[in-house]
Protein backbone atom coordinates (compact mmCIF):
# COMPACT_ATOMS: atom_id res chain seq x y z
CA UNK A 1 0.00 0.00 0.00
CA UNK A 2 1.46 3.22 -0.99
CA UNK A 3 2.14 5.94 1.68
CA UNK A 4 1.02 9.38 1.86
CA UNK A 5 1.20 11.98 4.57
CA UNK A 6 -1.33 15.10 4.89
CA UNK A 7 -0.62 18.21 6.41
CA UNK A 8 -4.26 19.85 6.78
CA UNK A 9 -6.49 23.25 8.36
CA UNK A 10 -7.59 26.23 7.81
CA UNK A 11 -6.17 29.27 5.63
CA UNK A 12 -3.28 31.06 7.52
CA UNK A 13 -2.90 28.54 10.10
CA UNK A 14 0.96 28.64 8.93
CA UNK A 15 0.78 25.10 6.38
CA UNK A 16 3.04 26.05 3.85
CA UNK A 17 6.41 26.99 6.08
CA UNK A 18 5.81 24.39 8.32
CA UNK A 19 5.15 21.94 5.44
CA UNK A 20 8.31 22.60 4.01
CA UNK A 21 10.03 22.35 7.10
CA UNK A 22 8.72 18.35 7.55
CA UNK A 23 9.64 18.09 3.74
CA UNK A 24 13.46 18.38 4.35
CA UNK A 25 13.22 15.68 7.28
CA UNK A 26 11.39 13.12 5.62
CA UNK A 27 12.81 13.05 2.45
CA UNK A 28 9.39 14.50 1.11
CA UNK A 29 7.66 16.16 -1.98
CA UNK A 30 4.96 18.28 -1.66
CA UNK A 31 1.06 18.11 -3.55
CA UNK A 32 -0.17 21.28 -3.49
CA UNK A 33 -3.95 20.69 -2.17
CA UNK A 34 -5.67 24.10 -2.78
CA UNK A 35 -8.29 24.67 -5.52
CA UNK A 36 -7.20 28.12 -6.29
CA UNK A 37 -3.31 27.53 -6.63
CA UNK A 38 -3.59 25.25 -9.39
CA UNK A 39 -4.28 28.92 -11.93
CA UNK A 40 -1.03 30.29 -13.11
CA UNK A 41 -1.06 34.01 -12.03
CA UNK A 42 -2.89 33.74 -9.29
CA UNK A 43 0.31 33.96 -6.65
CA UNK A 44 0.03 36.56 -4.24
CA UNK A 45 -3.98 36.20 -2.81
CA UNK A 46 -3.37 32.49 -2.84
CA UNK A 47 -0.33 32.24 -0.67
CA UNK A 48 1.39 30.64 -3.32
CA UNK A 49 5.20 29.70 -2.30
CA UNK A 50 7.10 31.21 -4.17
CA UNK A 51 10.52 29.46 -5.59
CA UNK A 52 12.62 30.79 -2.52
CA UNK A 53 10.03 29.91 -0.16
CA UNK A 54 9.46 26.70 -1.72
CA UNK A 55 13.27 26.50 -0.06
CA UNK A 56 14.75 23.45 -3.06
CA UNK A 57 11.42 21.12 -1.86
CA UNK A 58 9.64 20.27 -4.73
CA UNK A 59 5.51 21.12 -5.24
CA UNK A 60 3.05 19.26 -7.69
CA UNK A 61 0.38 20.57 -8.57
CA UNK A 62 0.62 24.20 -8.55
CA UNK A 63 0.56 26.57 -11.61
CA UNK A 64 -1.17 23.44 -13.46
CA UNK A 65 -3.42 25.65 -15.67
CA UNK A 66 -4.67 29.41 -17.06
CA UNK A 67 -7.18 31.12 -15.26
CA UNK A 68 -9.67 30.42 -17.77
CA UNK A 69 -9.31 26.92 -18.18
CA UNK A 70 -11.42 24.17 -16.21
CA UNK A 71 -10.31 22.01 -13.38
CA UNK A 72 -12.30 19.72 -11.41
CA UNK A 73 -12.00 17.77 -8.00
CA UNK A 74 -11.69 14.52 -10.83
CA UNK A 75 -9.00 15.67 -12.22
CA UNK A 76 -6.91 16.54 -9.12
CA UNK A 77 -7.54 13.39 -8.13
CA UNK A 78 -6.26 11.89 -11.04
CA UNK A 79 -3.23 13.56 -11.10
CA UNK A 80 -2.43 13.33 -7.58
CA UNK A 81 -2.73 9.63 -7.13
CA UNK A 82 -0.36 9.69 -10.22
CA UNK A 83 2.11 11.79 -8.23
CA UNK A 84 1.71 9.33 -5.50
CA UNK A 85 2.27 5.95 -7.01
CA UNK A 86 5.65 7.71 -8.76
CA UNK A 87 6.69 9.23 -5.69
CA UNK A 88 6.24 5.82 -3.71
CA UNK A 89 7.86 4.02 -6.33
CA UNK A 90 11.11 6.62 -5.93
CA UNK A 91 10.80 6.23 -2.41
CA UNK A 92 10.31 9.51 -1.68
CA UNK A 93 7.15 10.56 0.51
CA UNK A 94 4.11 12.41 -0.98
CA UNK A 95 3.00 15.36 1.57
CA UNK A 96 -0.12 16.48 0.86
CA UNK A 97 -0.81 20.60 1.87
CA UNK A 98 -3.68 22.31 1.99
CA UNK A 99 -7.17 23.19 2.91
CA UNK A 100 -9.55 22.56 0.44
CA UNK A 101 -11.40 19.53 2.46
CA UNK A 102 -12.94 17.90 -1.03
CA UNK A 103 -9.60 17.81 -2.61
CA UNK A 104 -8.45 16.30 0.48
CA UNK A 105 -11.31 13.69 0.67
CA UNK A 106 -11.78 12.42 -2.61
CA UNK A 107 -7.93 11.72 -2.98
CA UNK A 108 -7.57 9.95 0.83
CA UNK A 109 -11.04 8.33 0.39
CA UNK A 110 -10.78 7.23 -3.70
CA UNK A 111 -13.86 9.03 -4.34
CA UNK A 112 -15.18 7.51 -7.96
CA UNK A 113 -17.23 10.38 -9.59
CA UNK A 114 -20.10 9.81 -11.41
CA UNK A 115 -19.73 12.34 -14.65
CA UNK A 116 -23.45 14.13 -15.33
CA UNK A 117 -24.62 16.09 -18.75
CA UNK A 118 -25.20 19.52 -17.61
CA UNK A 119 -28.87 20.87 -17.67
CA UNK A 120 -28.69 23.96 -19.45
CA UNK A 121 -32.37 25.08 -18.18
CA UNK A 122 -31.62 24.43 -15.14
CA UNK A 123 -28.23 26.18 -14.99
CA UNK A 124 -29.69 29.25 -17.04
CA UNK A 125 -33.10 29.74 -14.44
CA UNK A 126 -30.39 29.41 -11.53
CA UNK A 127 -27.86 32.21 -12.87
CA UNK A 128 -31.37 34.15 -13.44
CA UNK A 129 -32.04 33.62 -10.08
CA UNK A 130 -28.97 34.84 -8.97
CA UNK A 131 -28.85 37.88 -10.89
CA UNK A 132 -32.02 38.85 -9.23
CA UNK A 133 -31.66 37.73 -5.76
CA UNK A 134 -28.22 37.30 -4.99
CA UNK A 135 -25.28 34.71 -4.36
CA UNK A 136 -26.20 33.90 -0.90
CA UNK A 137 -29.51 33.06 -2.15
CA UNK A 138 -28.65 30.02 -4.07
CA UNK A 139 -25.48 29.56 -1.84
CA UNK A 140 -28.33 29.03 1.27
CA UNK A 141 -30.58 26.65 -0.83
CA UNK A 142 -27.69 24.53 -1.56
CA UNK A 143 -27.30 24.17 2.42
CA UNK A 144 -30.97 23.18 2.74
CA UNK A 145 -30.28 20.31 0.28
CA UNK A 146 -26.20 19.36 0.50
CA UNK A 147 -24.87 21.10 3.58
CA UNK A 148 -21.72 18.67 3.30
CA UNK A 149 -20.85 19.94 -0.12
CA UNK A 150 -21.52 23.42 1.22
CA UNK A 151 -18.89 23.18 3.80
CA UNK A 152 -16.76 22.46 1.37
CA UNK A 153 -17.12 25.60 -1.29
CA UNK A 154 -16.86 29.66 -0.89
CA UNK A 155 -19.82 30.96 -1.09
CA UNK A 156 -18.82 33.36 -3.77
CA UNK A 157 -17.93 30.43 -6.20
CA UNK A 158 -20.79 30.18 -8.40
CA UNK A 159 -20.13 27.88 -10.57
CA UNK A 160 -19.92 25.31 -8.11
CA UNK A 161 -23.05 26.11 -6.46
CA UNK A 162 -25.08 26.25 -9.20
CA UNK A 163 -23.92 22.59 -10.31
CA UNK A 164 -24.56 20.83 -7.31
CA UNK A 165 -28.42 22.53 -7.43
CA UNK A 166 -28.07 21.44 -10.79
CA UNK A 167 -27.44 17.94 -10.02
CA UNK A 168 -29.80 17.78 -7.38
CA UNK A 169 -32.57 19.09 -9.40
CA UNK A 170 -31.76 16.14 -12.12
CA UNK A 171 -30.96 13.18 -9.70
CA UNK A 172 -33.34 14.29 -6.24
CA UNK A 173 -29.86 13.35 -4.71
CA UNK A 174 -27.34 15.72 -3.16
CA UNK A 175 -24.26 15.61 -5.17
CA UNK A 176 -22.02 14.37 -1.97
CA UNK A 177 -23.95 11.64 -2.42
CA UNK A 178 -23.18 10.80 -5.78
CA UNK A 179 -19.37 10.68 -5.10
CA UNK A 180 -18.96 7.31 -3.35
CA UNK A 181 -15.42 6.65 -1.25
CA UNK A 182 -13.34 3.47 -0.23
CA UNK A 183 -11.11 3.21 3.02
CA UNK A 184 -8.08 2.12 3.22
CA UNK A 185 -6.82 3.47 0.08
CA UNK A 186 -3.53 4.61 1.46
CA UNK A 187 -0.97 3.90 4.66
CA UNK A 188 -2.21 7.47 5.97
CA UNK A 189 -1.16 9.75 8.29
CA UNK A 190 -2.69 13.01 8.38
CA UNK A 191 -1.78 15.88 10.80
CA UNK A 192 -4.48 19.05 10.87
CA UNK A 193 -3.04 22.37 12.45
CA UNK A 194 -5.31 24.65 14.19
CA UNK A 195 -5.16 28.03 16.11
CA UNK A 196 -7.33 29.42 18.82
CA UNK A 197 -10.02 31.15 16.78
CA UNK A 198 -8.59 34.87 17.95
CA UNK A 199 -5.19 34.06 16.96
CA UNK A 200 -6.24 32.60 13.91
CA UNK A 201 -8.72 35.71 13.05
CA UNK A 202 -5.57 38.01 14.05
CA UNK A 203 -3.71 36.22 11.57
CA UNK A 204 -6.20 36.07 8.71
CA UNK A 205 -6.31 40.33 8.97
CA UNK A 206 -3.09 40.57 8.77
CA UNK A 207 -2.31 38.52 5.82
CA UNK A 208 -4.83 40.46 3.72
CA UNK A 209 -3.17 43.27 4.87
CA UNK A 210 0.35 42.25 3.57
CA UNK A 211 -1.40 40.64 0.36
CA UNK A 212 -2.37 44.40 -0.56
CA UNK A 213 1.05 45.88 0.29
CA UNK A 214 2.64 42.92 -1.75
CA UNK A 215 0.51 43.74 -4.80
CA UNK A 216 -2.06 42.07 -4.77
CA UNK A 217 -4.56 45.34 -6.62
CA UNK A 218 -1.83 45.18 -8.98
CA UNK A 219 -1.86 41.30 -9.50
CA UNK A 220 -5.33 41.40 -10.28
CA UNK A 221 -5.21 44.58 -12.60
CA UNK A 222 -2.82 42.23 -15.03
CA UNK A 223 -5.27 39.46 -14.61
CA UNK A 224 -8.29 41.85 -15.91
CA UNK A 225 -5.66 43.60 -18.74
CA UNK A 226 -5.15 40.10 -19.53
CA UNK A 227 -9.08 39.42 -20.05
CA UNK A 228 -10.18 37.24 -17.35
CA UNK A 229 -13.37 38.38 -15.61
CA UNK A 230 -15.58 37.60 -12.51
CA UNK A 231 -17.53 34.66 -15.09
CA UNK A 232 -13.71 32.77 -15.25
CA UNK A 233 -13.81 30.39 -12.13
CA UNK A 234 -10.44 31.51 -10.73
CA UNK A 235 -11.74 35.44 -10.42
CA UNK A 236 -14.28 33.76 -7.78
CA UNK A 237 -11.07 33.17 -5.52
CA UNK A 238 -11.38 34.82 -1.95
CA UNK A 239 -9.69 38.26 -2.51
CA UNK A 240 -9.75 38.39 -6.21
CA UNK A 241 -13.45 38.62 -6.42
CA UNK A 242 -13.39 41.52 -4.44
CA UNK A 243 -10.25 43.53 -5.41
CA UNK A 244 -12.22 43.25 -9.25
CA UNK A 245 -15.08 44.30 -8.21
CA UNK A 246 -12.94 47.78 -6.17
CA UNK A 247 -11.32 47.98 -9.29
CA UNK A 248 -14.81 48.28 -11.25
CA UNK A 249 -16.10 50.65 -9.15
CA UNK A 250 -18.55 48.11 -6.75
CA UNK A 251 -16.30 48.46 -3.46
CA UNK A 252 -14.81 51.46 -1.89
CA UNK A 253 -11.03 50.34 -0.61
CA UNK A 254 -12.45 49.99 2.50
CA UNK A 255 -15.47 47.62 1.63
CA UNK A 256 -12.98 45.71 -0.12
CA UNK A 257 -10.46 44.80 2.69
CA UNK A 258 -13.63 44.54 5.23
CA UNK A 259 -15.09 42.32 2.54
CA UNK A 260 -12.10 40.33 2.19
CA UNK A 261 -11.19 39.91 5.95
CA UNK A 262 -14.46 38.61 6.83
CA UNK A 263 -15.14 36.06 3.95
CA UNK A 264 -11.88 34.68 4.70
CA UNK A 265 -12.93 34.39 8.30
CA UNK A 266 -15.99 32.48 7.28
CA UNK A 267 -13.86 30.30 5.16
CA UNK A 268 -11.37 29.39 7.40
CA UNK A 269 -14.90 28.21 9.97
CA UNK A 270 -15.97 25.92 7.41
CA UNK A 271 -12.44 24.87 6.61
CA UNK A 272 -12.14 23.64 10.24
CA UNK A 273 -15.75 22.37 10.05
CA UNK A 274 -15.03 20.03 7.52
CA UNK A 275 -11.94 18.32 8.73
CA UNK A 276 -13.15 17.98 11.82
CA UNK A 277 -15.16 15.20 10.50
CA UNK A 278 -12.20 12.87 9.81
CA UNK A 279 -11.00 10.91 13.09
CA UNK A 280 -7.78 9.94 11.53
CA UNK A 281 -6.37 13.56 11.79
CA UNK A 282 -4.27 14.38 14.39
CA UNK A 283 -4.20 18.02 15.72
CA UNK A 284 -1.83 20.28 17.00
CA UNK A 285 -1.72 23.80 17.75
CA UNK A 286 1.38 25.43 17.03
CA UNK A 287 0.73 28.50 19.26
CA UNK A 288 1.33 26.11 22.42
CA UNK A 289 4.90 25.71 20.94
CA UNK A 290 7.19 28.86 22.44
CA UNK A 291 9.82 26.46 20.02
CA UNK A 292 9.91 25.57 16.34
CA UNK A 293 12.33 22.88 16.22
CA UNK A 294 10.10 21.12 18.86
CA UNK A 295 6.87 21.45 16.95
CA UNK A 296 8.63 20.50 13.80
CA UNK A 297 9.96 17.39 15.32
CA UNK A 298 6.39 16.23 17.09
CA UNK A 299 5.04 16.69 13.34
CA UNK A 300 7.42 14.53 11.76
CA UNK A 301 7.77 12.10 14.53
CA UNK A 302 3.95 11.53 14.55
CA UNK A 303 4.16 11.41 10.58
CA UNK A 304 6.96 8.99 10.87
CA UNK A 305 5.71 6.63 13.50
CA UNK A 306 1.84 7.16 11.71
CA UNK A 307 4.16 5.44 8.28
CA UNK A 308 6.31 2.66 9.84
CA UNK A 309 3.57 1.32 12.24
CA UNK A 310 2.73 -2.39 11.17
Amino acid sequence: MNKLAAIVGPTAVGKTRIAIEVAKRLNAEIISCNSMQIYRGLDIGTAKASPEEQNGIVHHLIDVVEPDDEYSVARFQEQAKSIIQELNQKERLPLLVGGTGLYYQALVDDYTFYPLESHQKIRRQWNTIIKEKGLEYAYNYLQSIDPNYAATISLNDQKRIVRAIEVYQLTDQPFSALQTKSQHTYQLAVVGLYLEREQLYQRINLRVEQMLTGGLIKEVTLLRDKGYNLNHNSMQALGYKQVFCYLEGFLSEKEMIDEIKRETRRYAKRQLTWFRKDSRIHWINPGEYSNETLLLENISSYIEGRLTAV
